[in-house]
């Protein structure tokens, strides 16, 4: 039978009378093809195009020559179990049939059925033949697939350019599994290792003096599972090899599979290289290294990087709106301000101003572009500072414990950022809270390497700990806490960017911020702060700056391509008593200059088109280096690498007023060509 043919037809051998054509009609009836034989050398003709099983009556064989038929069977394919179904007048009992067991033996796979019977009978039968026929042609598949598996993994097993075996581990006298086997190798192995006919070789009698510790290592693999990858040299020969090593499962087969090739050549070139830089190579290793950890938090900081570009982008255009409202509202409460309806609307409007601009800078800290000013700050008394705040905020419902671990170092943090961000944290306690409950504020040193603390600088980490027993969040929401504008909070109740703020300022501190909860247990939120190089500051950051009186006046050239804003920004100066020049941008103004123009100051925007407010100080300063710039901007918080005093957008007159007594007075930094500032 052909080893692809699937056939389900049933053949029939009844030489005598019409035993054959009842049969047949018995099967075709059922669905069953069935061929009739009038001989056993056309049955077995008929068997190598294929059956499903053979319906043959006793009397058709009781004389004949079976040894054709007997060498047919016994010629099967290891696959193929042929069924017979023996119709016969005597049962096939040996009581009462003692040729049953001769047919049995020819046969092998025989049913037995005894004349006269049911045709339901026969079909029932037929059917149970053609299941199993239909088992033996599926794994018939299955041993063809396998030996076709088996050719290509010999071919790939002798051709492969890597050396490959498979170790069995041994008991031996040194205790269990303290010698290995191989019980197979590739050609290749001998051309990588330098070691011949291993198959059948022990560890232990193949490199006395180095079996140990290749037994430790290929035994941690076998025990643990876990694949291994690593070179070494086999002393022996003198070879270095690279090699990976992985469990044969089950592990009760006791089995590792090794690959490996000689890199001798490559490994001798390595260290020669690394004699000659060791300099060069250590600082290789130290970018490898950065470069796999960033990679390991590649997948996370994506999203929210990717969400922080785009709240960093928006922010200039937003604050460039807020910039003349702010300025205009101020002048106003100024010469309004004894009108109490007046002053109680502008002041409400300045109030609205103002909670727009903390949501810039929300904004600004989760983009981690928010400008900060950090300080070695005493963390400690900084939340004492606050306990008043906190309590009013969270209502007399819920508990407040403040704890301080003794010695706290400082922190380098920028202090007005930090309280905002603890605050955010009580907030968002105090309404997981609703019926009451204990919110904890600890603060502890975490020293390097600590369980549960992010890799840290040789300083460590001070943690800052907010902890409620509040209804907690499940996994989900755990997971998307952090993301800008999501809120499980009612419409109105929240921003959603209380925690990505503390997120984004954790990140630019350098420090970490983590999140743990469970539902019905509350919340745990750690701050991690990094260590200041210094004690912190005796003057409290909390003492504002006494406004210092401008004792004369400018002349000033105000730069800005947006007219409301430049509109807002003059009558600001010109309230201040300072006389103003407006240009529609830097190409504009300096030609006012080159025309004479004679100025004190310039004041001017940073994003313009044509020509950036970087570019318009550094031609001006190349020209005229004593004249004083002030970049304006509401890009980056104000933080712009360009070597220019800067003050962010939105500001009101007071900000601008203290911007322009330290230019003119030389207390800000000094001023630099500007070159490629984004």
């Amino acid at each position: 039978m052909k080893r692809t043919t699937v056939s389900e037809r049933a053949l029939v051998l009844a030489p005598r009378g019409r035993d054959s054509t009842i049969a047949a009609t018995m099967l075709a009836e059922a669905g069953i093809e069935a061929t009739g034989c009038a001989s056993l050398a056309a049955l077995i003709e008929e068997l190598d195009r294929g059956a499903a099983f053979i319906v043959v009556t006793e009397e058709a064989i009781a004389t004949a020559d079976l040894h054709p038929l007997s060498a047919w069977i016994d010629d099967q394919e290891e696959w193929s179990d042929l069924p017979f179904i023996l119709l016969t007048t005597r049962g096939g009992g040996l009581e009462r049939n003692p040729a049953a067991a001769r047919h049995l033996d020819v046969l092998g796979n025989v049913t037995f059925l005894e004349r006269p019977f049911h045709p339901t009978t026969l079909v029932s039968l037929a059917r149970s033949a053609v299941r199993a026929r239909r088992r033996q042609y599926e794994a018939r598949a299955r041993l063809i697939a396998l030996r076709e598996s088996e050719t290509r993994f010999r071919t790939l097993f002798d051709t492969m350019d890597e050396g490959f075996c498979v170790i069995e581990f041994l008991d031996g006298p040194e205790g269990p599994m303290s010698d290995y086997v191989h019980v197979q190798a590739n050609p290749a192995y001998e051309r990588h290792a330098g070691i011949p006919n291993v198959v059948g070789q022990r560890v232990r009698e193949m490199v006395p003096d180095e079996a140990e510790e290749w037994v430790a290592l290929y035994r941690e693999v076998l025990v643990t599972g876990r694949p291994m990858r690593f070179q070494r040299e086999l002393v022996a020969t003198g070879r270095h090899l690279e090699l990976a090593a992985f469990r044969v499962e089950p592990l009760a087969r006791r089995e590792v599979a090794v690959i490996f090739q000689d890199v001798t050549e490559r490994t001798r070139a390595e260290r020669a290289l690394r004699d000659l830089n060791e300099t060069l190579e250590r600082r290789v290793d130290d970018a490898i290294k950065e470069r796999e950890s960033a990679l390991a938090q590649l997948h996370e900081a994506q999203k929210l990087e990717t969400l922080g570009q785009l709240t960093g982008g928006i922010a200039h255009d937003f604050n460039n709106l807020l910039t003349p409202i702010t300025g205009a509202l101020d002048l106003m409460a100024r010469r309004y301000g004894d009108d109490a309806r007046s002053a109680r609307l502008i002041d409400g409007a300045l109030q609205s101003a103002e909670r727009a601009k903390t949501l810039v800078q929300r904004l600004l800290g989760f983009a981690r572009r928010q400008a900060l000013e950090t300080r070695a700050v005493d963390v400690a008394d900084l939340v004492e500072g606050m306990r008043d705040l906190i309590v009013s905020s969270i209502g007399p419902a819920i508990e407040l414990r403040i704890t301080a671990a003794e010695a706290l170092p400082a922190a380098s943090v920028d202090p007005n950022q930090l309280e905002l961000a603890i605050l955010n944290l009580c907030v968002n306690a105090r309404d997981a809270m609703p019926a009451g409950g204990a919110l904890t504020l600890a603060m502890e040193y975490a020293e390097p390497g600590t369980a549960g603390a992010p890799p840290s600088p040789a300083a460590g980490y001070l943690r800052v700990s907010v902890l409620d027993t509040g209804t907690g969040m499940d996994e989900e929401t755990l997971s998307r806490a952090v993301e800008p504008f999501y809120s499980t909070k009612e419409l109105g109740k929240g921003t959603g960017l209380g925690l990505s703020m503390v997120h984004g300022l954790a990140a630019q501190l350098g420090g970490e911020f983590r999140l743990s909860s469970e539902v019905g247990k509350g919340t745990r939120a750690d701050l991690y702060l990094p260590v200041a190089s210094s004690a912190a500051s005796g003057v409290s950051w909390r003492a504002e700056h006494a406004q210092r009186a401008i004792d004369r006046t400018f002349s000033i050239l105000l730069v800005d391509d947006e007219e409301l804003v430049r509109l807002g920004t003059a009558e600001m100066l010109r309230e201040m008593g300072h006389s103003v020049t407006q240009a529609a941008g830097g190409g504009e103004a300096l030609a006012r200059l080159a025309e004479g123009l004679a100025v004190d100051a310039i004041v001017t925007d940073y994003m313009m088109p044509r020509m950036d407010g970087a570019e318009f100080a550094a031609r001006v300063h190349a020209r005229y280096p004593e004249l004083p710039v002030l970049v304006v901007t509401g890009y980056a918080g104000g933080d712009l690498d360009i070597g220019v005093p800067q003050l962010a957008k939105p500001f009101r007159q007071a900000d601008l007023a203290a911007a322009l007594v330290r230019l003119t007075s030389h207390e800000a930094a000094p001023l630099a060509v500007a070159q490629g500032a984004g």
